[in-house]
């Protein structure tokens, strides 16, 4: 079997339910519906007594619980008690060829496989394999390490994202594995549409995988020779866990005197991950957008404008503003309310990295220098008009995210703002369902 090392990948040791029943076993991401707790108990009610990805992970709407630490002992014991008892098939080394229909129609392709997290690095203007696209939240990844230290399991809820414009390695491993029958295939709880996989495991089918990645290798690698493999879409703070996780099981295995090659070979080295190439027209990314309350918009706008060195224009109608933002790479719209009247306005410019990368810094430039102005971030253009109207507030409607300035923008600026992009609906995001043996 080739060695994939070179591209920060191993053929992981996949486990898959016996029964699949994928409509009681797979539950969405955990970070999904954090404010929703009628949701989990929907997902609840789905699985039954059913085995489930349910019981092996800690929804983030239970975070806060004062119950939190009783979860994670039910967590652990249904780990030990699903890889002691019949609930898996034998474990096979093997990558898993996905396909994922939304209930919107759209379908995502996708390769999953194991990441080597020493290739990894989320600070920001990392040259490694392996780098964040947001910035990364130190805070958030304490209350994650109590969940995957020690877990005899994991289970990928993290979606890379690869920079291949030609469609050379998920697609074209996609159009080999489908020559076989799937490895599970059915429809995903509450309506969330339906997925499907195929093993990648014969030595024609890996030796295409090994192709495609060197190809991709030598495109993506630089003039100072770092390459720029695979980006996190989805599950940052996760990856970051894992790797810190990593980092400290290394230091422990060390203290006990293993050797250094025993300690590569660690299960606790890896994670489990989902490869999407950004270029899949089953992925949409969808800008975050703004809002300022208690702001003064004819300034905010004035000061942007000057930053950016862009040029102001009013527009006439909401209509007319949403066509030219959306039909532009990196103009923003403004919505806000002058003596009653609502007003649009659009800032044009010519910047060409990924605009929400120039715009937050300045954004939160302004804040700083005005007492009492909040800001959130919002889905969807109808919230844009909506909390426009309000008092003393001003919305900006981000342009679409350009994907062929993506991995640019991040290698050249590093990891972007917080809330910059969302890769689909809440219901899109990564259902629960190959898992892998952790510790133990």
């Amino acid at each position: 079997m080739n060695n994939f090392d070179k591209f920060g990948i191993k053929v992981p040791g996949i486990l898959l339910p016996r029964d699949k029943k994928l409509d009681s076993w797979s539950v969405i991401a955990c970070d999904q519906y954090t404010q929703d707790m009628e949701y989990w108990k929907k997902v609840s009610d789905a699985a039954g007594s059913n085995p489930s990805t349910l019981n092996l992970i800690l929804p983030e709407v239970y975070l806060g619980s004062p119950d939190r630490k009783e979860r994670l002992e039910k967590i652990r014991s249904a780990m030990s008690d699903y890889v002691s008892s019949n609930v898996f098939d034998e474990e096979t080394e093997e990558f898993i060829y996905v396909e994922r229909t939304s209930a919107y129609g759209r379908t995502r392709k996708g390769l999953v496989c194991a990441i080597d997290l020493d290739t990894y690095e989320w600070k920001p203007f990392s040259k490694n394999l392996i780098r964040a696209t947001e910035a990364t939240i130190v805070d958030r990844i304490p209350p994650r390490k109590e969940i995957r230290k020690n877990a005899p399991l994991e289970l990928p809820h993290i979606m890379l994202l690869v920079n291949d414009p030609e469609h050379c390695l998920v697609e074209k491993a996609g159009d080999n594995a489908k020559k076989n029958s799937p490895v599970y295939d059915g429809d995903l709880m509450l309506g969330a549409g339906h997925v499907s996989g195929w093993a990648v495991r014969s030595e024609a089918d890996m030796k295409s995988v090994y192709e495609s990645l060197d190809k991709l290798f030598k495109d993506n690698t630089a003039a100072d020779g770092s390459t720029f493999m695979f980006a996190v879409g989805d599950g940052n703070h996760s990856l970051a866990t894992a790797k810190a996780v990593w980092d400290e099981y290394r230091d422990e295995l060390r203290a006990q005197g293993k050797s250094e090659e025993e300690i590569a070979c660690s299960n606790v080295r890896y994670a489990l991950v989902e490869i999407v190439n950004i270029y899949d027209q089953g992925l949409t990314f969808e800008p975050i957008h703004r809002v300022l309350f208690n702001a003064y918009p004819q300034k905010l706008i004035s000061y942007l404008a000057d930053k950016l060195d862009g040029k102001i224009i009013d527009e006439d109608n909401r209509g007319a503003l949403e066509v030219n933002v959306k039909n532009s790479v990196a103009d923003f719209g403004f919505v806000y309310s002058v003596d009653g009247k609502l007003r649009f306005t659009r800032i044009a410019t010519e910047i060409t990295d990924l605009a929400v990368s120039r715009l937050q810094p300045e954004l939160d430039e302004f804040i700083k220098k005005y007492d009492g102005i909040e800001i959130d971030y919002i889905h969807g253009a109808e919230e844009v008009f909506r909390l426009g109207q309000k008092e003393n507030a001003v919305s900006i409607l981000l342009p679409p995210i350009a994907k062929d300035s993506f991995f640019d923008t991040i290698s050249g600026r590093g990891p972007l703002p917080r809330k910059s992009f969302s890769m689909g609906e809440a219901d899109e995001k990564r259902f629960y369902l190959e898992c892998r043996r952790l510790f133990g």
